[in-house]
């Protein structure tokens, strides 16, 4: 187990050492820290000599050997290299990808800790904003760890230097494109389009004109927005509609804002997501707000309408309707 933690703390120095720039040419220090708690993006929270200082790869109650990476006025950035005593919720990280790839940063916990973490970070919010301390904690809603993650943006770029089209997650703290071929957390149907997007692109004459492609899944439909700064030729439509067709997904286009958004491939959108105990059906555009995770979504809803426990004649003022995902169970 000591050979991973050292080496995945090496692996995510090298991923981003290559091109990290430094305020100056000394060399930075290395540190012994206790590990007090995480922060909203995962990392570690140590401090010394009254300075707060961010750890990549580090867990509350650990001790780690870091290496400072950026030295800021009120705090700075560091690295693991070496974890000397381990946190009973660190867990190795599922994906291959993790450390590099911007789009998790806390595979390397088990659920309890996450969800131990996220509770506090929600009640230190709370509290720190506007002086809430809740009467009462209700057990926090999981659901599955993996394949959940049914709407994601992607960013696209054209990379000579890396065989061509990047089709993925930003890399941690950084505006590069990670070189993925699949995602743990999308849905299986979502992380198998990677690959196929990155040689669809590649066959575009706009392939350098498209920085992003907005993915959402309902319970059925899986659809595609192509954002474009170019419009796409005649042949370009054709692949991109060939593409649905071989896919099963639907193909929009994005020339502007979100509310710009055009349906290329069919004729007529079915993309919709549903709430089986209500009986409800909700269509929605692939740029409307969604729950991510279809399964939370479901108990959330179930658990909201069980608490309120309405009976007829009450009203319920939904300030934040949104599509009307708890309004229309509720009514």
């Amino acid at each position: 187990m000591g050979e991973f933690h050292n080496g995945l703390g090496r692996a995510l120095s090298m991923a981003r050492g290559q091109r990290r720039s430094r305020a100056s040419s000394e060399a930075m220090p290395t540190l012994l820290l206790d590990i007090e708690s995480v922060d909203l993006e995962g990392q570690g929270v140590a401090r010394t000599e009254g300075k707060v200082i961010f750890v990549d790869n580090a867990l509350p109650g650990e001790r780690v050997l870091a290496s400072v990476v950026k030295q800021g006025a009120r705090f700075d950035r560091a690295e693991t290299i070496k974890i000397l005593r381990a946190s009973s919720g660190r867990v190795e990280a599922r994906c291959r990808y993790f450390g590099v790839c911007g789009g998790c940063s806390m595979q390397h916990m088990d659920a309890p800790t996450q969800l131990a973490i996220k509770q506090r970070v929600l009640e230190d919010q709370l509290w720190h904003l506007a002086r809430i301390k809740p009467e009462t904690v209700l057990a926090p809603i999981a659901g599955p760890a993996w394949a959940y993650r049914h709407r994601a943006r992607l960013s696209v770029r054209d990379v000579a230097k890396k065989g061509g089209v990047l089709v993925g997650f930003h890399e941690r703290a950084s505006s590069y494109v990670a070189q993925m071929d699949a995602c743990e957390v999308l849905t299986g149907r979502a992380s198998a389009l990677i690959t196929p997007l990155k040689r669809l692109i590649e066959s575009l004459s706009i392939r350098q004109r498209l920085p992003q492609i907005e993915l959402a899944q309902g319970s059925g439909t899986l659809a595609l927005v192509f954002r474009v700064l170019e419009a796409p030729t005649d042949l370009d439509c054709e692949r991109l509609r060939e593409f649905g067709k071989s896919h099963q997904a639907e193909i929009w286009l994005q020339a502007k804002g979100p509310d710009a958004i055009e349906l290329l491939y069919p004729t007529k959108s079915a993309l919709s997501y549903r709430l089986a105990d209500f009986d409800l059906d909700y269509p929605f555009r692939p740029t409307d707000f969604t729950q991510v995770n279809h399964r939370v979504n479901e108990v959330l809803v179930r658990k909201a309408v069980s608490l309120l426990a309405l009976s007829a004649g009450d009203r319920v003022l939904d300030l934040f309707c949104g599509l009307g995902n708890f309004s229309l169970a509720l009514a």
